[in-house]
């Protein structure tokens, strides 16, 4: 197995769908597949982190010679636990091989610990005074992480709950899928079931893993069962306006018949 570069997140190592599919012997699309086909199995902050915007932009900043990110809109950093389920959804000798060297090669590997005894009593205070600020430093920034990741869930709920939903949308939306039914078999699910595919494959997106992460997120903000069991994909892509966009655009095509 090469020498994996070192990728940290939240205090834990991870590893890119790259450096992990290369270690287990396996191709990038079919670690990806196995994400999108086992989703539910997959919690954010537990078997993985998703990198978009301003975060994925910084880390593809800082690795400019990986050609594996030149075109990755969302960027997923895979866990020990999370890397622990692809090899459970591979089943190879070489991926539970490999499993076990990243293991004990890369996602536990410690720093040694240097021997500050033989320092001068100057150094070891100006040590000791060093990683306390550090240290306080990391707190900071964790509570920071945390604050804005709870802004973030109160902004995701009063967004897909709000009073004000964008009903004259959704009516025009439904009406659209109605006449696209129309212009088929009068399958107007199935209209709507072509429409999320043809998002998730021009937006690049994953509607199944997004709704689920917004379920979650209404759970731990408190929302009820019945608020967390009535979101829908739509709400997902009408609290993301670029989705909302991309949507309406589909929608209309197959409301003319361009895409049935």
């Amino acid at each position: 197995m090469n020498q994996l570069a070192v990728i940290e997140r939240e205090g834990q190592r991870v590893l890119t769908t790259s450096q992990l599919s290369e270690s287990f012997g396996a191709d990038s699309k079919l670690i990806n597949r196995n994400f999108q086909r086992n989703s539910k199995r997959f919690k954010e902050g537990k078997h993985f982190f998703s990198l978009t915007g301003s975060e994925l932009r910084e880390f593809k900043g800082s690795r400019q010679n990986d050609d594996s990110l030149k075109f990755t809109s969302v960027l997923y950093l895979w866990t020990e636990k999370g890397a622990w389920l692809h090899a459970k959804s591979l089943n190879t000798d070489e991926a539970w091989d490999a499993y076990e060297m990243l293991v004990d090669d890369y996602y536990n590997v410690k720093q040694t610990e240097l021997n500050t005894s033989v320092l001068s009593p100057e150094l070891q205070m100006f040590k000791h005074l060093f990683d306390t600020v550090a240290q306080k430093q990391i707190e900071d920034a964790e509570r920071d992480k945390k604050l804005n990741r709870l802004e973030t869930h109160v902004t995701t709920i009063k967004e897909t709950f709000t009073e004000h939903k964008d009903e004259d949308w959704r009516k025009s939306i439904n009406k659209m899928l109605r006449e696209a039914a129309r212009r088929t078999d009068g399958d107007h699910q199935g209209v709507r079931r072509m429409s999320y595919l043809k998002l998730e494959e021009r937006a690049r997106c994953n509607l199944a893993i997004r709704l689920t992460n917004l379920k979650d997120r209404l759970e731990e903000a408190g929302a009820t069962k019945t608020r967390v069991k009535d979101a829908n994909k739509l709400d997902v892509i009408e609290s993301d306006t670029r989705l909302k966009e991309i949507y309406t655009t589909i929608v209309k095509e197959l409301a003319i018949g361009s895409l049935v």
